[in-house]
């Protein structure tokens, strides 16, 4: 339809409320790229300006899209200037000046321009989505200026549009997270050509999926039922309407739409039109092909019948003449409605799963052929001009492996492993594919380890290396990626957008600057450094562990055997005080969000709430809870009296975590989320009340109740009515006296990272007692040397190292109260003199990655640091990322100095990011030496025994712990000055971190803090 009637039509269905604008601030100046200013000048157009917007003008036979994009325009002016701008379909207004939106070939008054020699289009002209905005003199009688927006094709002149959207102050996010537009009075275009490009991934997009409980009860409760009958909660061509505006202003323009329990083109017959309508490009997901979801089978075909003749099965070994009648209807739908399309290829099982007939490669090769051979009959098309993708999604992939390739034209998509791991990349000696490549990435995911859906939990360093990589490897045709419910993704899903239209654009020294592009967009430029560094740092700290895995212990033993233990916290509570100090860092970073939201006004408030403060302040909550938790635990087993406070705290921070949530669906934007934060993240692996799915699957009862409750549950211990000593020490979990063996506390080391070490003196009654400690040296020394136990009272340690004796001294440390003493021993090693590079400590030695003596280069391939891509730290990789694989002692290395004390066998413990061999070859090597031994080769990939394609125990281990942790053994001849060499053999490994264990480390889950330099 492109009568003007009906885009008049459009128009009005496009309008929505406009959003009450910010107040305006004095802005700093524009980006190099951006070409809206708000002064006047020489040759700037008025898009604004006293008083007044300047009339928006389009072809009545231009794409219905275009018509959308023109009416957002015009909202998007009145939302930021206070003035609704005139917008007219074919009649240009007499008037000074114009904006002019159209498509070339489609737009009658563009294409007389160009006929006219008054705008040149060779720059965009027969390109993929390629829009320019140009001012144009004199373009027609009566218009002094026009500015003219014109697109190579239809989303060429969207996302032309939208860019100024984008430009003036609006958001993409403007509806889907209540971001207001600061008010402006005067807003002017540069003169000159301006254009964003071509884009560089031909399509991009994601997957709205693992929607339940959240968006699939808010999206029916908000926007109305779905209409296909007895299945209310589909999603209605309202709902999508949003979406597909939010991809547009993206620069999206491919969806996989929902698909738990839903069939997109059953649960409204508007669904395909309206995506047609908005010039969106559909697909499906890798579990549904040729453009019909798997809902819309289970809805209608049963076992032993159903109504293509068949028996029901989803099966092509026992039910291919009914499977293909169904593929048949969903290409025919596609022909019939005329909507662009990508079609998947392929079969995999009911449900997300294998196909229960088994992997044959036959098998799927007859699939793939009847498949195609359906295309060209319903379409009368050459079948290798439709759009088409294989996505070769878990097992799926084996059949690429194993040398199955589909017909050259089809887009061969590759996965990650659900966890933001690539899989496999295309050999750089293989022809080119006609269809090119694709990626299938994952910032939400169902199943193992287990599920993460809650919260946004993904690095943008990690996802930019990833990308990265792909793009490197000429993965460019599609990128798709699931996003969940898209709210709360949307730092990701933006930075995913954004970097598929120009990768050149964000370099790996541009991250920091995307991410105050991205807070500025929505909360403007003064605060935008401040709120862009906690999201920076919530993104640091999320991504060491998925909130979901907070009360899971993974550990292994012999053979590589892994267990959970999902009543335990993964962070030392012992150990190097790991659970207080990542628990202080979430509490530092809740109250840096908090600050700034007072100083925001009111018109921010819900915006923040949704795009920042939720997810920080719920996380450290959560953090806080689960310290709270474990602590209780530990200390019930000691007997403290303080057991039972630390029970209260825990339900306390529940009632936190449960008020905040009812803030945000009931209070939050005048109620507009209701129902929305509803995903469970804390009762996982609660076996015994959620059955033997809930050590991975969220925590459901009856699939209607949704409860968040505490797992494991605290506990009450009933305390004596006395005074009763006990003292406990930093590295141990035991307690004394009860304990026969000695309490010792972690040696003292003048180049420990933790100069200081603490023991807990407390209560084991309800009496009260006093106490006192007398150090047996007056070089070691004590916060408090006396003092009153109510409850517990924790004693700081620490070395005066100007007086402190050479050698190796153990100072006791006698502690008493109510009658009973307790000898701690504090070692004190002082042995040391004039070391260099690292220094040992305590039993071992750490050093990040980044912190390197020395990077050499080899072959053209060098180190690149990855900034914050560690769990506490910055990565090193070679780059470049397509580098050939190199020989052991050869190639480019990384050296770190060291000084030991200790000589024998040590340990190289290797933190390394938790890639899988994607690069073609065998395996995924590394190699480490100590000085100038024969390094040692390290395949991490059988060192771990992890699987990605059987995604065993191995690989979830992995992944939860988003580590890649192998261990080689070295001897050292003699104390001192030794050197750590890592060398590269493939390229994509990221080395984290390195921990040299001369026999003291102590289990921990991030290891120790790195060690001191001499």
């Amino acid at each position: 339809m492109r009568r003007s009637a009906a885009i008049l039509a459009s128009l009005a269905f496009a309008l929505t409320a406009v959003v009450a604008p910010v107040p305006s601030t004095a802005a700093p100046a524009a980006p190099a790229d951006d070409f809206v200013v708000h002064d006047p000048g020489p040759g700037r157009f008025p898009l604004a300006a006293q008083g007044r917007t300047t009339p928006i003008v389009v072809s009545g036979g231009d794409y219905e899209g275009v018509a959308h994009a023109a009416a957002d325009l015009q909202g998007d002016l009145q939302r930021v200037t206070g003035t609704r701008p005139v917008l007219s379909v074919d009649t240009v207004p007499s008037v000074r000046e114009v904006v002019l939106i159209g498509t070339l070939g489609h737009s009658p008054l563009v294409d007389d321009l160009v006929r006219t020699g008054k705008l040149d289009v060779g720059g965009i002209a027969g390109k993929w989505e390629t829009s320019l905005q140009q001012v144009v003199e004199n373009p027609m009688p009566g218009v002094r200026r026009a500015l003219v927006v014109a697109g190579s094709d239809q989303r060429g002149t969207i996302y032309g549009g939208y860019e100024i959207s984008r430009q003036i102050g609006v958001s993409p996010w403007y509806w889907w997270d209540d971001v207001p537009a600061a008010h402006q009075n005067e807003l002017y275009v540069l003169p000159g050509r301006h254009s964003q490009g071509t884009p560089a991934v031909e399509y991009r997009g994601f997957f709205l999926n693992d929607e339940n409980p959240a968006l699939g009860r808010w999206a029916p409760g908000y926007f109305g039922p779905g209409l296909a009958p007895g299945y209310p909660n589909g999603f209605n061509s309202q709902f999508y309407a949003k979406i597909f505006e939010t991809m547009l202003r993206l620069k999206a323009n491919y969806l996989w739409p929902a698909v738990w329990g839903r069939a997109f083109a059953e649960d409204d017959p508007q669904n395909h039109l309206t995506a047609k309508a908005y010039g969106v490009v559909m697909g499906t997901s890798h579990e549904a092909p040729m453009m019909r979801g798997i809902e819309e089978w289970n809805r209608h075909a049963t076992p032993g019948s159903d109504p293509y003749g068949g028996n029901g099965q989803w099966s092509f070994r026992t039910n291919a003449d009914a499977i293909k009648k169904y593929w048949t209807e969903g290409i025919k739908r596609m022909t019939e409605e005329d909507f662009e399309g990508v079609v998947t290829l392929g079969m995999r099982g009911n449900g997300d799963t294998s196909l229960p007939d088994g992997d044959g490669i036959d098998l799927m090769k007859d699939i793939l052929a009847s498949q195609r051979q359906i295309l060209g009959q319903v379409t009368g098309k050459d079948v290798t001009t439709i759009p088409q993708v294989q996505t070769l999604y878990k097992e799926v992939q084996r059949y690429w492996d194993e040398g199955l390739r589909p017909p050259d034209d089809v887009t061969v998509v590759f996965a990650d492993d659900n966890w933001g791991n690539l899989r496999k990349l295309p050999e750089q000696t293989l022809p080119p594919r006609g269809g090119g490549y694709g990626l299938y990435y994952h910032f939400d995911y169902v199943g193992g380890g287990r599920d993460y859906k809650w919260a946004d939990t993904n690095l943008l360093p990690n996802i930019w290396d990833q990308l990265n990589q792909a793009y490197q490897y000429g993965v460019n045709r599609l990128w798709t990626v699931n996003v969940g419910d898209l709210k709360n993704d949307e730092l990701p899903t933006q930075f995913f957008l954004d970097y598929a239209w120009n990768p050149a654009r964000w370099p790996l020294a541009k991250l920091g600057e995307w991410e105050r592009r991205y807070t500025a967009e929505s909360f403007g430029p003064w605060q935008a450094g401040a709120i862009a560094e906690v999201l920076h740092t919530y993104a640091i700290l999320q991504s060491r562990r998925k909130p979901e895995l907070l009360n899971r212990r993974i550990t292994t033993g012999p053979d590589n055997q892994v267990v959970y233990d999902d009543q335990a916290s993964p962070f030392s509570l012992t150990d190097y005080q790991e659970l207080d100090r990542v628990t202080a860092q979430w509490q530092q970073l809740a109250a840096q969000a908090e600050a700034i939201r007072r100083t925001l006004p009111a018109a921010l408030q819900d915006a923040y709430y949704e795009l920042v403060y939720y997810e920080v302040k719920a996380s450290a909550n959560l953090y806080a809870l689960r310290q709270a938790e474990f602590t209780n635990l530990l200390y019930a087993k000691q007997g403290r009296a303080a057991t039972n406070d630390l029970a209260d705290v825990t339900d306390a921070r529940f009632a936190d975590d449960q008020a905040m949530s009812d803030y945000y669906n009931n209070t939050l934007a005048g109620g507009k989320w209701r129902g929305f934060q509803t995903q469970p993240k804390i009762g996982y692996g609660d076996v015994a009340r959620y059955g033997p799915g809930a050590g991975w699957q969220e925590p459901e009862l009856n699939n209607e109740a949704l409860p968040d409750e505490v797992f494991p549950a605290v506990q009450r211990i009933a305390l004596p009515d006395r005074a009763e000593l006990g003292v406990a020490i930093g590295g141990s979990d035991k307690w004394w006296p009860a304990e026969p063996s000695p309490a010792v506390l972690p040696t003292f080391s003048p180049y420990q990272s933790q100069p200081q070490q603490y023991f807990d003196v407390f209560d084991r009654g309800s009496v009260p007692f006093d106490f006192q400690v007398r150090s047996g040296a007056p070089w070691v020394h004590v916060d408090q040397d006396r003092g009153r136990v109510d409850k517990q009272t924790r004693v700081t340690v620490w070395v005066d190292w100007a007086h402190a004796p050479k050698g190796r001294t153990t100072v006791p440390l006698t502690v008493t109260g109510n009658g009973t003493t307790v000898q701690v021993q504090a070692v004190v090693d002082n042995t040391l003199a004039n070391p260099k590079g690292f220094v040992e400590a305590n039993g071992y030695v750490s050093m990040q990655a980044d912190h390197f003596t020395r990077a050499v280069g080899a072959g053209g391939v060098q180190w690149q640091r990855i900034p914050d891509i560690g769990r506490d730290g910055s990565g090193m990789e070679p780059f470049p990322v397509t580098a050939p694989r190199q020989v052991a002692g050869q190639g480019p290395r990384l050296e770190y100095t060291m000084t030991l004390s200790t000589a024998g066998p040590v340990q190289v413990l290797a933190y390394l990011s938790p890639r899988n061999d994607a690069v073609p070859g065998e395996g995924l090597k590394y190699a480490v030496s100590i000085d100038d031994e024969q390094p040692q080769v390290v395949d991490v990939i059988a060192a771990t025994g992890a699987d990605d394609a059987g995604m065993n125990r191995q690989w979830e281990r992995n992944t939860s712990d988003n580590v890649n942790l192998t261990t080689t053994t070295h001897t050292i001849a003699a104390p001192g000055v030794h050197t750590v060499k890592v060398w590269m053999i493939d390229p994509t490994v990221v080395v984290q971190k390195l921990v040299v264990n001369t026999g003291g480390l102590r289990p921990s889950y991030l290891g120790p803090p790195e060690s001191r330099r001499g």
